[in-house]
């Protein structure tokens, strides 16, 4: 068999991950990486001698980094060093209201005890119907292409999807088991960001839920851009070639079948397969010519996105008390926040917002006697965006911070910087600016979910959370390997 040229656009998690698994298999790899770094969303910057993760913060599901790895003979080890969170996470209802994650099982059943006695049976076989999901979600479904209904015709299945409250709510699902608001509120964090309510959300992402409880909140220290290092170290291991500053900015097809890329340098790159792990929208309605492209503009405008997000990057020259290194803000009521995001689109009055502090666990992530924050305020996609508004929500969540950790934060502040829809959309070219994909309602899962295959031309390819399966760092890893194994059938 010829080897095959194979480029591969975006140097993000799946992006990694499909070139990694073709060059494994001996393919000629390229991957495009329009940015200065490496990583995609999940890139990293310093500044003023601190470490900034610019994406994803949380490590969860630890099964599937190493399931990846393993499928190059090593393991996650070979390349970071991870360390379980103990507390996972804080979650604060107010000003001397909070309550520490432990990531011991039963001195969690312990904290929920204090809220509603008896729970620790429901919260059993809550986990019990929350790992059969996750099993059969993580370690099957999410493995499946999605090109076909065939796929899901098995009486197996079928009978499997009865147990996994598909068609129920997340909302009315944890109300069976749980009647204490604050425990409600803590088993539904998990789904917020997956682009919808848990009134909207289907019941089967209580597999989240034993991800969180269940299998732990970990970090690699130095940062969440470890990863990536490591699976650039791997890829390049495997023979994959990757170029940072090369901007794909046109797709040329004939005969049925995508030819060269066109870089903004001017350069073309021919190829045998094309695969894309760049924003979707953007590959389909603007670099590819209209009569090549999957979906009509319509069709996009229709999609459900999961939210953007305010993101402050700061540096703080003391020490800060009262912070885990995950803290989560549960002090003002979800639903007008959750209406500003998902039923009628605007900035939130009061937002609820989340503040990773790594510097916590990892003091390599700041210099000696300073803390590193990372705040994020959920917010609906497509949102006017100015720095005007950017400083306003900054003094809105700060105000709330200090008082409710009791100190002062901003005074002691010498490095801020922010991050928005407007740069979602200049560095990922993200539709609508969103920061985690498309909304995992039941209308947008598996076949119904933007397909990872062009239906025109028959060597184009799509990986990244606008596809199967979906948004999140562990679903981009998959996605990768099933658009991998789709290309090697075809050769």
């Amino acid at each position: 068999m010829r080897p095959k040229k194979i480029v591969v656009i975006g140097s993000g998690f799946s992006g990694l991950s499909t070139a990694t698994h073709l060059a494994a298999a001996g393919h000629s790899v390229l991957v495009l990486e329009k940015n200065e770094v490496l990583g995609g969303r999940a890139r990293k910057f310093n500044a003023n001698g601190f470490t900034f993760d610019m994406g994803p913060s949380w490590y969860w599901m630890p099964d599937v980094f190493e399931n990846y790895f393993s499928n190059f003979g090593k393991k996650a080890a070979d390349y970071y060093d991870l360390v379980r969170l103990d507390p996972s996470y804080a979650v604060f209802f107010g000003k001397g209201d909070d309550i520490k994650i432990p990531a011991n099982l039963d001195e969690f059943k312990a904290e929920l005890e204090k809220l509603e006695p008896g729970v620790s049976e429901k919260l059993d076989a809550f986990l019990k119907q929350a790992a059969f999901k996750y099993e059969r979600g993580i370690n099957d479904l999410v493995h499946r292409p999605s090109l076909s209904f065939m796929e899901f015709l098995d009486f197996r299945l079928f009978r499997d999807f009865l147990k996994m409250d598909i068609f129920q709510s997340m909302s009315k699902h944890l109300r069976k088991f749980f009647t204490h608001e604050k425990i409600i509120r803590l088993m539904e964090f998990p789904v917020l960001f997956l682009g919808e309510t848990a009134q909207k959300i289907p019941a089967l992402y209580s597999l989240m839920n034993y991800a969180d409880i269940v299998l732990g909140t970990w970090y690699p220290l130095g940062g969440m851009h470890k990863i990536i290092e490591g699976m650039v170290a791997l890829a390049k291991e495997k023979g994959v070639v990757l170029r940072n500053n090369a901007e794909v900015v046109a797709i040329s097809a004939e005969n049925s079948a995508a030819k060269t890329v066109k870089l903004a340098n001017g350069e073309e790159i021919t190829f045998d397969f094309l695969v894309a792990s760049a924003d979707y929208h953007h590959v389909d309605k603007n670099l590819l010519a209209p009569e090549y492209s999957n979906y009509s503009q319509k069709y996009w405008d229709r999609r459900v996105m999961a939210p953007s997000s305010l993101l402050f990057y700061i540096g703080v020259n003391k020490r800060l008390k009262n912070l885990q290194h995950h803290n989560l803000f549960f002090d003002e009521p979800l639903e007008p926040h959750a209406d500003a995001i998902y039923t009628n689109p605007r900035w939130p009055e009061k937002p609820l917002f989340y503040v990773s502090a790594p510097s916590v666990t990892d003091p390599a992530v700041a210099p000696e006697g300073k803390e590193n924050l990372f705040v994020l305020i959920p917010l609906a996609p497509d949102l006017k965006d100015t720095e005007e508004l950017r400083n306003e929500y900054f003094h809105k969540v700060m105000d709330r911070l200090e008082k409710i950790t009791g100190q002062e934060i901003r005074p002691h502040i010498e490095y801020n910087r922010s991050y928005a829809h407007s740069d979602f959309k200049k560095d990922y070219f993200a539709f609508k600016g969103n920061a985690y994909g498309l909304a995992n309602t039941l209308k947008q899962t598996a076949i119904l979910k933007p397909t990872l295959r062009n239906k025109k031309l028959s060597n184009l390819y799509y990986t990244g959370q606008l596809t199967v399966p979906g948004p999140g760092v562990p679903p981009s890893l998959i996605s990768g390997e099933v658009v991998a194994k789709e290309i090697l059938k075809r050769i």
